[in-house]
């Protein structure tokens, strides 16, 4: 784990209000899995003080070696808004890597069948580092089902697609795809996956698990919540567990990647 100030490499407008942004941190993510997170400030945002969660969307790598991370984002607050303004050699300060990962025997040894990635909005980020990190063959094991509320709701996407991964979409407006949400997808894949792969809205996760629980499909969820520290010292991201009796489990520190089975799915809301 660094704190660091890293230069903006590049930034992309994605359309509507997401963008995909790259830092130059050369090889100090070189250990970061995917799953895992940073904390993030603006090198000059005076507010909110305390910083934000962003996943890690991709690695950058070239022949020359990992020159960087690429981060994920859309713009719902003042500073996704100042980094949004922000401009290439404008600092970034950033807290990380942190939080678990999907396990390492998942990735380096993952099982036959057909792998889901399943993801809402800004949940493609880890499933896309996942994916890239998969070895090619597991990679065209995998199927991709993504949703968003319209079009412009599906980042991503292309990423998946670059990697070889068959991606389907759905909006909940009918803009890009079938009109319905992303579960409505899975039900109607005509075969269960040997493994899946989640993150998004609490709700969505919520339905992913218990589709997955009724056909007893592992499934791995990276849970999104709002964190103030990142490491376990503020105990505001708590998660409630499966287990009774069992302490909060909180997404920074046991997370945010889970056993679906581990937590209590009906107060993932």
């Amino acid at each position: 784990m660094r704190l660091k100030k890293y230069r903006i490499l590049h930034q992309v407008a994605l359309g509507g209000p997401y963008y995909r942004i790259a830092l130059e941190t050369g090889t100090d993510y070189a250990s970061a899995r995917p799953g895992q997170f940073v904390m993030l400030q603006p090198v000059g945002a005076t507010e909110p003080l305390l910083r934000r969660p962003f996943s890690i969307y991709r690695m950058l790598e070239s022949n020359a070696g990992i020159q960087g991370i690429e981060l994920l984002y859309k713009v719902v607050g003042p500073v996704t808004q100042f980094l949004a303004n922000c401009h290439t050699g404008d600092m970034i300060d950033l807290l990380g890597p942190l939080g678990n990962s999907f396990a390492g025997d998942e990735i380096d040894a993952p099982p036959s069948g057909s792998i889901w990635l399943v993801a809402g909005g800004v949940g493609t980020a880890p499933l896309v580092f996942l994916a890239q990190r998969l070895a090619p063959e597991a990679r065209r094991r995998c199927i991709g089902f993504i949703g968003g509320c319209s079009a412009q709701d599906l980042p991503g996407v292309d990423a998946f697609s670059r990697l070889g991964v068959s991606v389907h979409v759905c909006t909940e407006d009918g803009s890009r795809g079938p009109k319905g949400r992303v579960t409505d997808l899975m039900a109607a894949a005509k075969r269960l996956p040997a493994m899946i792969f989640a993150c998004g809205p609490m709700g969505m996760l919520q339905a992913v698990a218990q589709m997955a629980e009724a056909d007893n499909v592992a499934c791995r969820v990276s849970v999104e919540t709002m964190m103030a520290c990142g490491m376990g010292a503020c105990l505001g991201c708590a998660v409630s567990p499966r287990k009774r009796g069992a302490r909060y489990l909180h997404a920074c520190a046991d997370g945010p990647v889970f056993d679906s089975r581990d937590l209590d799915i009906f107060a993932l809301t």
